[in-house]
């Protein structure tokens, strides 16, 4: 079994001994035998490990995988190297470690990989990309950010219902729309969604289509929720939109919403008064002038309501 880094409270001690392993290590230099270079230099491969483990002190972290979720912490929503984390850790399974931060413990931490499929899929790449500076696709696979420094506490049953559908002989569009609709008015993340559609490149492409022309109501910062973290995505009522009321650009939608404030123009609804007994829940947008009647996905055509009077004026108007 492979040695584990042994941290320690005097990481000065450990460089110490480190620099006189690589000093004595010299003279292995001019010797012929390789293997015997290699094992004289286990011990140093070894105290450097030690080292880095130390670096954070082991009354704040007490595990590789403490030491990891700490060092994150300390720098959340910046891209971190895969290799900085191999450092931190001591560990060469760090990798699985992180893993079962974002799994098990509910850590919202985005890879590289993740990143590049949601700027592949956006009707803007720049804006659905943008983070801490960074276009999304100039992020490595091997590179992580930690999206938000709160644990998600429902993750871990989360993960158990994606596992529970990922194992279903079904499309990836109905994989993601049926964990979608057990998880209303939740946020989900964009690995969750990779994770359940097998890593398969396109999921985040079937995220989009099922807003924008299967008409679910698949709220992301992109299309109008400026609350939200870049990469998440939320099902804001398990229903389907009328038809006349599906494949509104998000361009679109984004211009009429800031228009009418992110507000309901018949009362004045938004977000912020967003309350357990209030029926009013989110925004949708109404066109004037019907399809029927030649009315068009225009920002002159459409405004906010509540979903509230928005069901109401529908009533109204299917009793005419």
């Amino acid at each position: 079994m492979a040695r584990r880094s042994q941290p320690n409270d005097r990481p000065e001690e450990l460089r110490r001994e480190l620099v006189e392993l690589l000093t004595n290590f010299a003279e292995q230099l001019h010797r012929d035998d390789l293997r015997a270079k290699v094992i004289a230099l286990v011990p140093a491969f070894q105290k450097l490990r030690d080292l880095g483990s130390s670096l954070i002190p082991t009354s704040d972290a007490n595990s590789a995988r403490a030491r990891i979720l700490a060092y994150l912490l300390k720098y959340p929503h910046q891209i971190i190297d895969g290799d900085e984390l191999a450092v931190i850790s001591g560990i060469s399974e760090w990798a699985r470690r992180v893993r079962e931060l974002r799994v098990e413990f509910g850590w919202w931490i985005y890879s590289g990989y993740t990143f590049a499929d949601i700027a592949s899929a956006a009707d803007d790449a720049g804006d659905a990309a943008e983070l801490a500076g960074v276009e999304a696709i100039h992020i490595r696979p091997d590179q992580y950010i930690l999206m938000r420094i709160e644990e998600d506490r429902d993750a871990a049953y989360r993960w158990n219902v994606l596992n529970e559908i990922r194992g279903k002989k079904v499309s990836v569009t109905d994989k993601i729309l049926e964990y979608f609709r057990r998880n209303v008015g939740k946020q989900i993340t964009g690995e969750e969604l990779k994770y359940l559609a097998g890593d398969a490149k396109e999921w985040a492409r079937r995220v989009r289509e099922l807003r924008t022309e299967a008409g679910w109501p698949i709220i992301t910062r992109n299309s109008g929720r400026e609350d939200l973290a870049v990469g998440v995505y939320v099902l804001e009522e398990d229903r389907q939109a009328e038809e006349h009321d599906r494949r509104i650009p998000d361009d679109v939608r984004v211009a009429v919403l800031k228009r009418d404030n992110f507000s309901c123009v018949q009362c004045g609804w938004n977000r912020s008064m967003l309350s357990h007994d209030d029926p009013r829940k989110f925004l949708e947008l109404h066109h004037k002038t019907h399809h029927k009647n030649k009315g068009a996905n225009t920002v002159e055509n459409l405004e906010t309501l509540c979903n509230v009077h928005h069901d109401a004026l529908h009533r109204k108007l299917k009793q005419t």
